[in-house]
């Protein structure tokens, strides 16, 4: 891999011919990096599919080649990648639904708006992995048909799909009414009863960890009672027997899904298991009484993703604040907090509750001066990368708390240049800082050139278009690659030096 023509390949400032060129030699990291130029003609992504066929696909998929230009018996891939995103032909697909190589089919089988007769001939195919295919991706009336079909890892596949009906899907997951499946994909290959070893030694092999059949085919069983449960479309109804199910999965399962019945609720809010409960708290669909119990959890991850919930009461939340210890990132109920409620939150004497407010961006200038002199290091943190702060307010910041507020004021993306070039400089030395003045926009040369000194920071350094060209030119040979490929994605790195970049055609 030559990480220079990596990075060049990401250059938006490379020129047209240069990028011709570029094509010609280009190894398949770098190819894929082109792949998504925005500047990439229709002339030159023909030129770059011709490279490799898992280039042309990923041109297929992000929608840079055409069928017209593509041969589907020596691309099959790349025909293929065009049918899955709804712009192949369809005697492509007739041809594929009968090709000898089965994972040609399996491909196809997940393609959309396939017609009947296609459907018909997958449906039916001798490789159930191709059936198993079809049934995840396929319609209501296709799905329900293939819900009885006589393997498991098929009736699997349906209990995923989510256009799969909802009598069905109960159907699968209380098996009422229901014959039996006859075989599944490890009944196909042991002797049963058989257990799959997790630390199997054969290369060969694609059965997953605890794969089991006994006969009754149970793992496969357990992974469609699964993909039930997860799946929207399956009735509540259907649902009740699994509040105490003996898998802790099932039960973390039952608890994420919306809407569940107060009933439901009542049984998984007891549950022994403090996962359960966790995956309860995120449920937007609740009433008091359920909240009140969750947030008095005597374990934190449970308050932790309450406080996550974007349904939970400011009151709730106030609570959670001081008892628990939050991500410092902006939770969805103070997003959606009105401006009273910010003022209000915002005169707390818990500095954690202050601090939920400081983390929004769109404050009002009074309340986010306000928060900037606030006294405690945490809130400082959490406000200073609010636009509109000046900079007597970020020195401020810095001069009360120096090293716990440094790397976060560099961040404020109104930092002058003046201010990036002193918390360069700062002692004690600021590590996290050095990147955060890497990628600012406003950071000059001196800056950037303390960055550079920093191993973290100088690849990200190495990609600031203002960095004089000589020095990106000298970086370009850094024996570190990660900082030569920055430099040479570098827009101010001098068109001659891109020339000489390149190996001879």
């Amino acid at each position: 891999m030559n990480h220079v023509l990596s990075g060049l390949a990401a250059n938006a400032s490379l020129p047209p011919e240069l990028l011709d060129r570029l094509i010609a030699v280009a190894d398949t990291e770098t190819a894929t990096h082109l792949v998504h130029r925005p500047d990439l003609s229709h002339a030159q992504a023909i030129a770059l599919a011709s490279r490799a066929e898992e280039i042309a696909v990923s041109l297929a998929h992000a929608g840079r080649i055409t069928a017209d230009d593509v041969d589907p018996t020596t691309q099959p891939y790349v025909a293929l990648a065009l049918l899955t995103n709804g712009v192949g032909r369809s005697e492509w697909a007739q041809a594929f639904a009968r090709a000898p190589d089965v994972k040609h089919r399996v491909e196809l089988a997940a393609c959309p708006g396939l017609s009947p007769d296609v459907v018909e001939v997958l449906a039916i195919d001798s490789d159930v992995r191709v059936v198993a295919e079809l049934a995840l991706w396929t319609t209501s009336q296709t799905a329900a048909r293939l819900a009885v079909h006589p393997h498991a890892e098929v009736r699997r596949a349906v209990a995923a799909n989510e256009a799969t009906p909802p009598a069905v899907l109960a159907a699968l997951l209380t098996e009422a009414g229901m014959a039996p499946a006859q075989r599944c994909l490890v009944c196909d290959r042991e002797e049963t009863p058989f257990v799959h070893d997790p630390e199997c030694p054969r290369l060969d092999c694609d059965l997953l960890p605890g794969d089991s059949c006994d006969g009754s085919h149970e793992s496969t069983r357990e992974q469609t009672h699964q993909l039930a449960i997860e799946n929207p479309g399956t009735p509540d109804q259907a649902l009740a027997d699994f509040a105490d199910h003996p898998s802790l999965y099932l039960r973390c399962l039952l608890a994420g899904r919306p809407n569940l019945p107060a009933a439901i609720c009542a049984r998984l809010v007891v549950d022994p298991h403090p996962e359960v409960r966790a995956c309860l708290a995120e449920k937007q669909a609740m009433d008091g009484e359920l909240i009140h119990a969750l947030a008095f959890d005597r374990e934190h991850e449970v308050r932790r993703r309450l406080a996550h919930n974007p349904v939970v009461p400011l009151d709730v939340l106030t609570h959670l604040a001081s008892a628990t210890r939050l991500s410092s990132t902006l939770l969805p109920r103070i997003a959606s907090a009105s401006p009273a409620e910010l003022e209000e939150l915002a005169a707390s004497s818990i500095p954690a509750v202050r601090t939920l407010v400081a983390h929004r961006r769109d404050l009002p200038p009074a309340l986010r001066d306000t928060l900037a002199t606030d006294p405690d290091a945490k809130v400082l943190k959490s406000i200073a990368p609010h636009p509109g702060l000046s900079e007597r307010l970020l020195r401020s910041m810095v001069d009360r708390h120096g090293v716990r507020v440094a790397a976060k004021v560099a961040t404020n993306p109104d930092a002058t240049p003046a201010l990036l070039e002193d918390l360069a400089r700062h002692r004690p030395v600021v590590q996290k800082a050095f990147r955060e003045i890497a990628r600012h926009r406003n950071a000059s040369v001196p800056a950037l050139l303390a960055c550079l000194a920093d191993p973290q920071a100088r690849p990200i350094a190495a990609s600031h278009a203002a960095l004089p060209p000589p020095i990106i030119e000298e970086l370009l040979t850094d024996p570190h690659e990660r900082v030569a490929e920055a430099a040479a994605a570098n827009p101010s790195l001098p068109l001659n030096v891109m020339w000489e970049s390149m190996p001879p055609s």
